[in-house]
Order: C-alpha cells, then structure tokens, then sequence
C-alpha cells in the first residue's frame, strides 16, 4: 500500500506518519509539505530514512500530481490552522484549506485513489453552551479558519456524491502533544511557565475546549480509515473538556510554578466558548481513547522539557 499524507510535517502529521510506519511497516510513505513556519523538516528528523518526503504545494497542481500518483489512500492534514492567524490572514486560510483541497480531491478523482480522508475539526460546528454535537449537525464556524475547513468538508462531500470518490471526514477536538508549535495554548502555557514567563489566558479564562492526546486522534483516524462507512463523518474526541483557566493550573502544578503567573488578557474577536462533540457514531465501530488527560498532559510536558533543542529556535523570551 502507498499512503500519502499531505501536510506531515506538521504537528499531527508527523504524529501520524510514525504511527502509519509502526502500523504498516510494509507500506511506502510519501510525505507531502510546503515547510511553512509550523511544518518543520526537525519534526520528521528521526524517520527521514523511512519516508519519501515531497517538498510542494497542495495548491499546486503539478507538486499534487507528483506526490498523488500510484497512492492507494490520501490523509489530508495540510492546513493553516492558527485561530488568531486566520483572524489577521484570512486569504491565505482560504487558499490552502479550500481550494488546496480542491487540487487533492481533483488529483484523487483523477488517479483513481482508493480512499481519500480528510481531516478536519470540531471548530466547523461552532460554540455549544450544552450537549454535543453530533456529525449531521449544521456548521456554524466562527472564524476564517473554521469557515475554510468547513468549506474544505462540503467539498469532499460534494465529491462523494457526484464523483463517487471514496470519501471520510474526520473531526477532531482540540490536539495536544509532541511538537505542537508554540503558538497553542497548550505548548505556549509550558514554555512561557518554563522560563517564568506570564501565561496568557483569552478573557475569563473560562472558554471550554474538548482536548484529546495526538496519539489517540491519530489511532482514531487510521480506525475511521479501515472501519468507516464511505462517504460518512466521524468525531474524535476524548470527553476530556477542561477550561483553559484548569489547563494553565494543571501545567503550573505540573511544573512546580507560582499561579501568580497566570495573565488574563483581552478576548480575541468571535472566541467560541464550548467545543463539545458527540463520539457514539465511532465508538460504535468500537474506537475509544486510551490515554487520559491528566497522563497526555504530563507526558507533553516532559516532552518540552526534555526537548528544548526542538522549540528554542521559535520562541523569543
């Protein structure tokens, strides 16, 4: 089996590429990426041997028909996916998440891939004061971001239904693990408490966020890749919702550091304030989460910790 990830060497990405070489040792792995600042050739570093990496574009045709031809399944994780950035650039999210999309979903109609999965996230649905949201519930996105990767899923419906293109969506609830650029909550909470730097906290530091360890998302998507119904959407999530006001506290208790260093700071424009996602469709097929918050948060942490050489060269303190 030839298996492309487009956008590996990202944050979940390169989580999933080791996962898919332990997995299927037998498989060739073709990576596709344009290394832009949060996809770094320092996240696939241990695995170069093992892999085929395309430096491209999923926006351009001819670095997609390199990449797409003779693959047997598509995993699409390219994607800008910075709230805050897309609130500042929200063309560039456009560009990428849809019609980078198009370009892959053109590519796999054209070379017949078998299967064609795309990534997406909880944010489509919007902010939920209570209950879950469930895979046909309408999407009401908040942000530029949001609104780009729900565009990016109607197009791989669309595709499913006109062209036949053996489609899955996944959803995700909020990521957090090895190599998450610093830009997150969670991996922008650790290294500011490392060095005793404030921590930022959007408003009353109340917003809500389901969080699930990258691990586990990624198992979830290989289990959607050789469980799920064609043509049908999946949530992943973990149950593990926190405010982020508990997940700072967690991290400083973690770190052995004053609370005094939390800053609340002013909300940014149309923060949703709960995430919450109904997971009965998947676990169903018989999927569930091994690893617990309070555990992928230490393991994270350590992770930082002990992996100074990897974030150093982003960060300015």
């Amino acid at each position: 089996m030839k298996i492309l990830v487009t956008g590996g060497a990202g944050f979940i990405g390169s989580n999933f590429v080791r996962y898919l070489l332990e997995k299927y040792p037998e498989s060739e792995i073709v990576v596709l990426d344009k290394l832009t600042y949060a996809g770094r050739m320092e996240n696939l570093q241990d695995v170069m041997g093992k892999i085929k990496f395309v430096k491209g574009d999923i926006c351009d045709e001819e670095d997609v028909e390199k990449a797409v031809k003779g693959c047997n399944a598509i995993f699409n994780f390219a994607a800008e996916t910075h709230v805050d950035r897309s609130i500042m650039e929200s063309g560039v999210f456009v560009k990428t998440d849809v019609i980078g999309t198009h370009k892959l979903l053109e590519a796999a109609r054209k070379h017949d891939v078998e299967k064609y999965i795309q990534i997406s996230t909880d944010e489509v649905y919007g902010s939920i004061e209570k209950g879950f949201f469930k895979e046909g519930d309408l999407l009401d996105p908040s942000s530029p971001y949001s609104a780009s990767k729900g565009g990016a899923d109607l197009l791989v419906n669309a595709y499913f239904k006109t062209y036949k293109l053996q489609t899955l969506i996944t959803r995700s609830s909020n990521n957090f693990g090895p190599f998450q650029f610093p830009e997150k909550l969670i991996p922008v909470l650790i290294i500011n408490a490392i060095h005793n730097k404030p921590l930022p906290i959007y408003g009353d530091g109340k917003n809500v966020r389901d969080w699930i360890y990258v691990v586990d998302n990624c198992e979830g998507i290989d289990f959607v890749f050789n469980q799920g119904k064609i043509g049908e959407i999946y949530n992943i999530a973990s149950q593990n919702e926190r405010m982020n006001i508990e997940v700072a506290n967690f991290i400083l208790k973690e770190l052995n550091k004053p609370k005094t260093l939390i800053k609340f700071v002013k909300d940014r424009p149309g923060h949703d304030r709960r995430y919450s996602l109904d997971t009965t469709k998947i676990k169903k097929l018989g999927w569930k989460p091994k690893v617990s918050f309070e555990l992928g948060l230490k393991k994270t942490c350590k992770w930082y910790v002990e992996n100074s050489w990897w974030w150093k060269p982003l960060v300015k303190m």
